[in-house]
């Protein structure tokens, strides 16, 4: 059975999630559904592009992912159905969005616009994509249909990239719901030893958060291999009164060593 990943900027206070799991169950109604968030912040392509990113190396192998953050829905936008080399399957629209986590999955192997109504529901609204469109496509995927059949192949997907690191000036790349600072530093790219300088302050590294007191900063690898800026029982965010894009600094040290890998 494949199993349907959905990752929106819908929330939860209407019914748009609800509308759009109808939708592509009223076509696939074994569908496996798995919500990887619906509270990305409102149009916020960045975030979401991070978000799916950092999810989509725990499903499994051959998954499809519905993502919609779309602030050019009913424009002149393309939707998108992608192949990686993994063999997932990603569908959205071609605002850079799904780029970074089909890089992540190996790259793109075969893309497609979506232009076959047919696989669509009837009279799409101009501005619901995820219902009309989105999933839809998804749930005929999941049942067999095959990618060429949704429109013609393109070779030219609108491009993201997470920002990389230049050298040892770093930024934040994503604050996450505990106020973790996740940086664009790769655990496998760390120096030996080091601690990070952000807002003016020196965070040392440490192995997990109770390493250190209630309410002191640490610097740490967190679950997607990112280095981030924490705080124990606490918010960071809210301690060094930063946000997304900040500046992140990597100094050499002589008293910490992080794990390689």
């Amino acid at each position: 059975m494949v199993l349907i990943s959905l990752l929106t900027d819908f929330g939860l206070a209407d019914t748009y999630v609800g509308q759009l799991k109808g939708a592509i169950l009223s076509i696939a109604p074994s569908a496996t559904i798995v919500d990887l968030s619906h509270a990305v912040a409102p149009q916020d392509v960045a975030a979401g592009a991070f978000a799916l990113w950092s999810a989509v190396g725990a499903l499994p192998d051959g998954s499809i992912h519905v993502a919609v953050v779309d602030p050019g829905v009913g424009s002149a936008r393309r939707g998108l159905a992608l192949r990686t080399a993994r063999g997932d399957v990603f569908v959205g629209p071609d605002n850079g969005l799904l780029m970074p986590a089909a890089e992540r999955l190996g790259g793109i192997r075969h893309c497609v616009e979506l232009t076959q109504a047919g696989y669509w529901r009837p009279n799409p609204s101009s501005s619901f994509h995820g219902r009309d469109i989105f999933g839809p496509v998804a749930a005929h995927l999941s049942l067999g249909v095959p990618l060429d059949a949704l429109g013609p192949a393109i070779g030219d997907p609108c491009p993201y990239s997470i920002p990389a690191p230049n050298g040892d000036q770093g930024e934040v790349i994503h604050v996450d719901t505990y106020g973790n600072l996740v940086t664009n530093f790769a655990s496998v790219a760390l120096p030996e030893r080091f601690h990070v300088r952000i807002a003016g302050r020196a965070v040392a590294y440490a192995p997990y958060y109770a390493a250190v007191a209630p309410g002191e900063l640490l610097a740490l690898v967190g679950s997607a291999g990112l280095l981030e800026i924490s705080a124990r029982d606490a918010s960071a965010a809210q301690l060094l009164n930063v946000a997304r894009g900040t500046r992140v600094i990597l100094e050499p040290s002589w008293n910490s060593t992080p794990p390689r890998g």
